[in-house]
């Protein structure tokens, strides 16, 4: 204030203050706030509860559970009185850290927005202070797809009947790995060639697959000699039904075998979805063999082949 009053005026205020302050006790905001790890636990483990009665699977709240602990962890705060800044900074250090890529930051934001958005709507605290941190901006990649060439050299490097039938499946079908993991034998109907898969959020759809999965599907299933319901199990006793992991594992090995890079079950899936696309099936029918609730969802997933783009404008522009 020495710049705003004179000498007299600066003495008179330092003594008012000093006689006001007398006994006043200065204490550090933190500590008005103590870290409650139970508290934080508690609110985490509700917020859990709730998106497992939404309808979220196992392996999506394991993901919400780590990520949101994570945050919890580094910023050390309770959580009614974790702000904005401390989001912010938590999302550029862990970037900066992890050397993660944009999207997967993205990620965490829609998380943690998720996670803060439940606990406003509850009323467990006043504001969700992601609120103002929007959406990281990323650039649109197109994602590789198997060419027809790439699908006939994964099918001669196939050893076993069961893995053939795996791939014909889920290139037929373009079903989720977790659907594929928990169909039975009692859901596939041959006559029609289609099943019924559980998908997200606990709904049902019918899925449809060709002659050529048909073949190699019952020729697996003869091949068996175990009363497991389950589609696909393993080669060993017990001969129990396969896990997510071990497909990936599998169809992994065989893409290294084929010298084909990033082979992955989400990889058919997308191819599915593409050859679709490219050859006519209109988008809202492709989300329906998707089973995406929105068609956004569907748009990111199907990438147009660059080749008929090409034809197209030669056909069209030039």
């Amino acid at each position: 204030m020495s710049g705003k009053l004179n000498k007299e005026q600066n003495e008179i205020l330092c003594k008012t203050l000093f006689d006001v302050l007398d006994n006043v006790e200065l204490i550090k905001k933190d500590s008005l706030n103590p870290i409650d790890d139970e508290e934080n636990d508690k609110l985490l483990k509700t917020f859990l509860s709730a998106k497992k009665v939404e309808g979220c699977s196992d392996r999506t709240l394991t993901y919400y559970n780590t990520t949101i602990n994570k945050m919890l962890n580094k910023v050390n705060k309770k959580i009614e009185i974790i702000d904005t800044d401390d989001l912010r900074i938590y999302l550029a250090e862990y970037k900066e850290e992890t050397k993660s890529s944009k999207i997967t930051v993205d990620n965490i934001r829609r998380i943690l927005s998720s996670f803060f958005s439940w606990l406003e709507d509850e009323d467990y605290i006043m504001k969700n202070p992601v609120r103002r941190i929007h959406k990281i901006k990323t650039g649109r990649v197109v994602k590789e797809v198997l060419s027809d060439e790439d699908f006939e050299i994964l099918r001669d490097n196939c050893e076993n009947i069961r893995d053939l039938a795996m791939i014909e499946l889920l290139n037929s079908t373009g079903i989720r790995i977790g659907e594929l993991v928990n169909l039975n034998m009692d859901d596939v109907r041959f006559n029609e060639r289609e099943c019924i898969v559980l998908g997200k959020g606990d709904s049902e759809r019918t899925v449809y697959f060709d002659a050529k999965t048909k073949i190699h599907l019952l020729q697996y299933l003869k091949s068996r000699n175990d009363n497991n319901p389950a589609l696909f199990v393993s080669f060993k006793k017990p001969y129990s039904r396969i896990g997510i992991h071990g497909i990936e594992r599998r169809v992994r090995d065989l893409g290294n075998k084929s010298n084909i890079k990033k082979v992955h079950p989400h990889k058919f899936r997308r191819t599915m979805a593409t050859t679709a696309i490219d050859k006519g099936m209109p988008i809202e029918q492709v989300q329906k063999l998707l089973g995406h609730v929105q068609i956004d969802t569907t748009m990111q997933y199907a990438m147009v082949n660059q080749n008929n783009v090409k034809n197209s404008h030669r056909k069209y522009l030039s």
